[in-house]
């Protein structure tokens, strides 16, 4: 999974909410992110489901409707918000009801929710603007409930990714390259943003984490397919793009054609207290 380039606490470069116009280029591709990008666990749907005082669900970042078409099929009635009326104009085919804006910005018109969440795009919301904005949409007991998938990509295709950001896109806030090593251990930072967040609401229950593992086998298609929807790539000229694709599926042939990627998926949770 590309990430944020790492930088001192504080620094852009550590805040992914602060390159929004990153975050609202997902949609030069619609159909290939919802095509490409994997769904949500159904423990973890039903996990939220269970643990919600009811079924009204807002998704934030709703993209192109993965995580809200899920939700749907639990019994849940689901209105997104999400900034990209491209990916908007996608998952209301879902169909999904979607709003287009800016999470901090939006306004809910007294609109009340017994679940938010955000499948990997809590990121991209300012972690304390974002928590406030839930807490004011929430019923008391509702749940706050983003969740990220965190996959531990095979070296050799970690070391490529790495390469072909050194060669074509050494600028980049985004970076190409998963981290080695424990890509869970590498989230954390992120995961303890998202928490502090929360907490420094006053209007939630401590924070916790929720994970769920699993895994997807990717053919060399499939995983090239992918790759474009990351944000590292979304903004990038068709030749940089076409000279990453190359060298990674050089990478997946020597490897027989195929990944397994290891995925563990994250959900930082709380629940709003009664406070007005």
């Amino acid at each position: 999974m590309p990430t944020l380039s790492r930088g001192e606490p504080g620094r852009s470069g550590s805040e992914p909410h602060r390159h929004r116009q990153v975050a609202e280029s997902f949609g030069v591709d619609a159909a290939r992110y919802d095509r490409a990008r994997p769904p949500y666990p159904d423990a973890l749907v039903d996990r939220i489901v269970a643990t919600s005082p009811g079924r009204d669900v807002l998704d934030v970042g709703a993209g192109t409707g993965i995580e809200a078409r899920q939700f749907q099929a639990a019994g849940c009635t689901v209105l997104g918000v999400e900034p990209d009326e491209r990916m908007a104009a996608f998952a209301r085919r879902g169909p999904i009801e979607v709003e287009v804006a800016r999470f901090e910005d939006w306004q809910p018109a007294g609109r009340q929710f017994d679940a938010v969440v955000a499948g990997t795009a809590w990121h991209w919301v300012d972690p304390v603007a974002g928590a406030a904005k839930a807490a004011r949409v929430l019923r008391p007991g509702g749940r706050l409930a983003p969740f990220h998938h965190v996959p531990q990509l095979p070296d050799a295709v970690t070391d490529a990714l790495a390469e072909a950001h050194r060669r074509v896109a050494p600028d980049s806030p985004i970076s190409l390259g998963a981290v080695k090593g424990s890509a869970l251990d590498a989230a954390q930072p992120l995961f303890a943003r998202i928490a502090d967040g929360i907490r420094r609401t006053g209007r939630f229950s401590e924070p916790e984490q929720w994970r769920f593992a699993w895994e997807r086998r990717y053919t060399r298609e499939q995983w090239l397919d992918q790759l474009p929807t990351f944000g590292a790539l979304t903004r990038m000229a068709a030749d940089e793009l076409a000279d990453v694709l190359d060298g990674v599926g050089t990478v997946i042939d020597t490897l027989g054609g195929a990944v397994t990627v290891p995925y563990t998926t994250v959900v930082v949770t709380s629940t709003r207290s009664g406070k007005a």
